[in-house]
């Protein structure tokens, strides 16, 4: 089996809360017809409006969402695609590699429904200054224990670009899932698991930027905060 993400742009007249219900309610079911498992969506949904501020885009129309699902080939994507494209005005595919170093135990929840808490995704160009090989290491090798130890994260997925599956698809390497309580998005304390210390937040912040710094673009980074809802496990 494969992971595919699709990067959706809804239509200019929808809003993001009927384009949320026609990805969760008509497009859910199209698509498990065309054979995808392990089906989610995360939308930029009324749910998150609070959290607009911390987006951070370079894009001229912002992404509305994303959908990621397992086939058991890529090669048999189309029928998938033509559902997406039918109801978004854009779309961008990716072929991932999936890791989980942080699975979603807290929050488990009925098919279909909103995930507690939000989804922040981050998607990453790879510095030209690194090859592959140190861009993965400081990544993956390095950075995943730092991100653990800094934020109040229960969900964390790597995504690991293999390739593009669109044409004209923005030129991310990885597409990086995490699930937040709510209030880290609006309270520093909470997102880097501070408590009520002020040397535990300046300690993990400090040692999450540093960190970030050695393998992350800033002027490229896109980074987007939805609501999840997981279809199928």
């Amino acid at each position: 089996m494969e992971k595919l993400i699709y990067v959706l742009w809804k239509e200019p007249g929808a809003t993001a809360d009927d384009f949320r219900e026609e990805l969760v309610s008509r497009c859910s079911v199209q698509l498990e017809k065309c054979g995808v498992r392990r089906l989610a969506f995360s939308v930029a949904d009324s749910d998150v409006t609070f959290a607009r501020p911390s987006v951070i885009t370079r894009l001229p129309t912002p992404m509305a969402g994303i959908a990621s699902f397992w086939l058991d080939t890529h090669l048999d994507r189309a029928a998938a695609e033509a559902v997406l494209a039918d109801t978004c005005s854009r779309i961008a595919g990716y072929l991932v590699l999936e890791s989980v170093p942080i699975v979603n135990t807290k929050h488990p929840t009925p098919r279909g429904s909103r995930t507690p808490g939000v989804n922040t995704i981050g998607f990453l160009e790879k510095p030209e200054r690194l090859s592959t090989a140190e861009w993965l290491e400081l990544w993956q090798g390095q950075h995943t224990r730092v991100a653990i130890e800094t934020q109040c994260t229960f969900l964390y997925i790597q995504n690991a670009v293999v390739r593009a599956l669109t044409p004209d698809a923005p030129p991310w390497v990885a597409i990086v899932e995490e699930g937040f309580p709510h209030e880290a998005l609006t309270d520093q304390k909470t997102f880097y698991a501070a408590g009520d210390s002020d040397a535990v937040l300046e300690r993990n912040r400090g040692r999450m930027i540093e960190s970030c710094r050695k393998f992350i673009e800033f002027d490229r980074l896109e980074s987007h905060v939805f609501s999840q809802y997981v279809m199928s496990d």
